[in-house]
């Protein structure tokens, strides 16, 4: 882990680090003041590659970088924080953007869970059609922008009620296949997970990833537990409980919507954001729901017949670590 700069230094000639807000295996997260807007509070997001890859590996992940650093600069939501700069220092990348104030929904949710109660069921609806938006629009882009962590606490409560996207800026490399596709995350976390992604950085992921973990977020909120990882699901095919079996004050259609936003494979989920927002409504389901779970000889059948290299990847991994053991 990249060690962080230190408080009260100035970067890049203008960003005086206050506090760092967050911490992962590329680099930190600062609350930084902007020395040329007194008064402005920023985040920026750091970004430090591996040493030991080759100079090549470096120069291509550089490039990435800054074309989807770009990307992001261009993008303007209410449901996003602003994108203002980005920039090299040393070994290291950064981009900035604006300092979201408020809670994460993981802390609120949390919140609840010690208060003995779950997150009122309208509130987060309320949320996931905020969230929606930011997807909607994201996923409108050309080329495409793929989140690929959505999760409870990527998502910031402003105190006027307004929810915020957050975490940009940890880029994958470059992938020729997937020139079409924008990925702005790595490879996501394990509750929210699809199966695609656990592929690796060699798999495709598309609006229906971004579903997945969507529908695997609203999960936890309406229920204060987290949905069973992706892997063990294939594994041990039920283990994932219903929502209503944990809260029965969820709507029938907003389980079922949730479960069909969490299928195993990308084919048996919703096509589209504006589609899962509507079977939240319990306007739109699909014709024959199917169980989200997937056993082990259905996916092996796919393994060896399908044309989604993300997919089979993804499949041949988890057999692999099931038959040595691994996985229990």
């Amino acid at each position: 882990m990249p060690e962080p700069l230190q408080t009260d230094s100035l970067l890049h000639e203008r960003y005086f680090i206050r506090q760092i807000i967050g911490r992962g295996g590329m680099g930190s997260i600062y609350l930084a003041e902007d020395s040329r807007l007194p008064g402005r509070l920023c985040a920026l997001k750091e970004v430090q590659q591996d040493a030991t890859l080759p100079e090549a590996v470096h120069a291509q992940a550089r490039d990435q970088f800054y074309n989807e650093a770009s990307v992001l600069a261009r993008l303007d939501h209410p449901n996003l924080p602003k994108v203002s700069d980005y920039f090299t220092e040393g070994d290291r990348d950064y981009l900035v953007m604006d300092y979201v104030p408020g809670d994460d929904l993981r802390t609120l949710m949390e919140r609840a869970r010690l208060d003995g109660k779950t997150l009122p069921i309208v509130r987060v609806l309320e949320w996931a059609g905020q969230l929606a938006d930011a997807l909607e629009y994201l996923h409108g882009q050309t080329p495409p922008v793929i989140h690929r962590d959505i999760k409870p606490s990527n998502l910031k409560l402003t105190p006027s009620g307004l929810l915020k996207l957050v975490d940009f800026g940890l880029v994958k490399q470059l992938v020729p296949d997937e020139m079409t596709v924008t990925v702005i995350q790595g490879r996501g976390t394990a509750h929210y997970t699809p199966l695609e992604q656990y592929g690796g950085d060699s798999g495709h992921t598309d609006a229906r990833s971004d579903i997945y973990a969507f529908a695997a977020t609203l999960y936890h909120l309406v229920t204060n537990s987290a949905p069973a990882e992706a892997k063990q699901r294939f594994l041990d095919p039920g283990s994932l409980q219903s929502p209503r079996s944990l809260n029965t004050a969820i709507p029938l259609d907003v389980e079922r919507a949730i479960l069909w936003g969490m299928a195993l494979h990308p084919d048996d989920r919703p096509l589209s954001i504006a589609a899962f927002r509507h079977a939240l409504r319990g306007d739109t389901l699909p014709a024959s729901p199917q169980n989200p779970d997937l056993s082990v000889a259905r996916l092996a059948r796919w393994l060896s017949s399908s044309t989604d290299r993300a997919l089979a990847a993804a499949a041949l991994t988890l057999l692999v670590l099931a038959l040595a053991g691994y996985l229990r």
